[in-house]
């Protein structure tokens, strides 16, 4: 809702918020996905142009963190041409992003124009402000979506024992003003629509606006290269009802004073993988403890414990790691994907010299990194 929707009027991300993520944890988080994009580039020939494109950019503490390593590593990407693209719906929080990224340098962009606000990042690279995806400009791009198609809307789906039900939400007529979960009385077009004909479960939770915005991205990594990392919640498929609500570090009952909490639900993976198929090759779900293991937190985190000289600081370097990659706490329930084109892991087919080929070098994070 543009008017009362939660991250229109709230958008609490960290610790006086109402839920904490990755890169608010931990620098290394971010760091590292920031070493991925470099090593993706890399490994498809250096390009001269790198659209970093980020979906729901939070406080921009991610971002923060992988401009620094752009920063530390610039003698490497110092003949390419790199902007950085935020898509934000939430006029708060594109501030708070402004100020963290810019230090304010930032201006409103004519009516006419695509970006709504541009500005310079502390290290001097652009960045342009967007509210969707399709007005990002087209070119040779880099995608992220971290903890962003969680907090898209659902359609939530019961198995009955008349057919398929869409789970609506209605006015309990009990007590008029709070709000129920009821089922459709006979199917609903969504039901026709998005319930796969071969689907096992009883029910079923479907993104259909996750699946657009997959297919806008496979569209144009396909036609213009580059990659899209997804970091989120989710399964493969597998799980039923796990549509959730959070306020203040807690769970927090959906149906009760809308618009005051984060609401979730679970990404499905399977669901992003068919609808990206045919345009680009997928990569995982993996989970988070093997990608970051994959792109060498271990080792990052025995350089950062060398370097620091209080024991506070250690202690809160172990403690955010154990966050990271406890399988109890974030290491097993969040999952990175990919998109990427299909050269990148098949060689197109050169028929006239087939011992030519050099290998392709494997994808860091769903492999082990490898950076010379």
């Amino acid at each position: 809702s543009p008017s009362q929707g939660y991250y229109t009027r709230r958008g609490g991300v960290g610790e006086s918020g109402d839920f904490i993520t990755s890169p608010e944890i931990s620098q290394v988080f971010g760091e590292l996905i920031g070493i991925w994009y470099i090593s993706e580039w890399m490994a498809m020939g250096k390009p001269n142009t790198f659209q970093l494109v980020e979906l729901g950019p939070g406080r921009g503490t991610l971002m923060e963190d992988i401009l620094r390593v752009f920063k530390q590593l610039a003698s490497v990407l110092s003949k390419c041409d790199v902007s950085v693209h935020l898509v934000e719906v939430s006029p708060k929080l594109s501030e708070i992003q402004a100020v963290m990224l810019t230090g304010r340098k930032v201006q409103p962009n004519p009516e006419d124009e695509s970006a709504y606000m541009k500005g310079i990042s502390k290290a001097g690279i652009p960045i342009f402000w967007y509210r969707d995806v399709q007005d990002v400009p087209p070119g040779y791009s880099f995608y992220l979506a971290h903890e962003f198609f969680d907090a898209l809307p659902i359609h939530k789906f019961q198995r009955t024992e008349r057919g398929w039900r869409e789970v609506l939400v209605d006015i309990d007529p009990e007590v008029p003003d709070q709000l129920r979960f009821v089922l459709s009385p006979s199917r609903t077009p969504a039901t026709q629509n998005f319930i796969q004909p071969e689907e096992t479960r009883d029910h079923v939770e479907v993104c259909p606006e996750a699946g657009v915005i997959v297919q806008r991205l496979a569209s144009r990594i396909e036609k213009d290269g580059g990659a899209a990392l997804v970091a989120d919640y989710g399964h493969d498929g597998t799980k039923t009802d796990t549509f959730r609500g959070f306020r203040n570090h807690k769970l927090h009952d959906v149906l009760s004073a809308p618009g005051t909490a984060d609401l979730t639900a679970d990404v499905d993976f399977s669901y992003l993988r068919k609808m990206a198929e045919g345009k680009t090759a997928t990569l995982g779900p993996i989970k988070q403890r093997e990608f970051l293991k994959n792109m060498g937190i271990d080792l990052r985190l025995q350089v950062l414990l060398q370097n620091s000289g209080d024991t506070a600081t250690r202690e809160q370097l172990l403690h955010s790691y154990d966050m990271l990659m406890n399988p109890e706490k974030m290491g097993d329930c969040f999952n990175f994907f990919a998109l990427l084109p299909h050269q990148r892991l098949v060689h197109p087919d050169k028929k006239d010299k087939p011992a030519s080929k050099s290998p392709l070098p494997p994808v860091a994070g769903f492999n082990e990194l490898l950076l010379k």
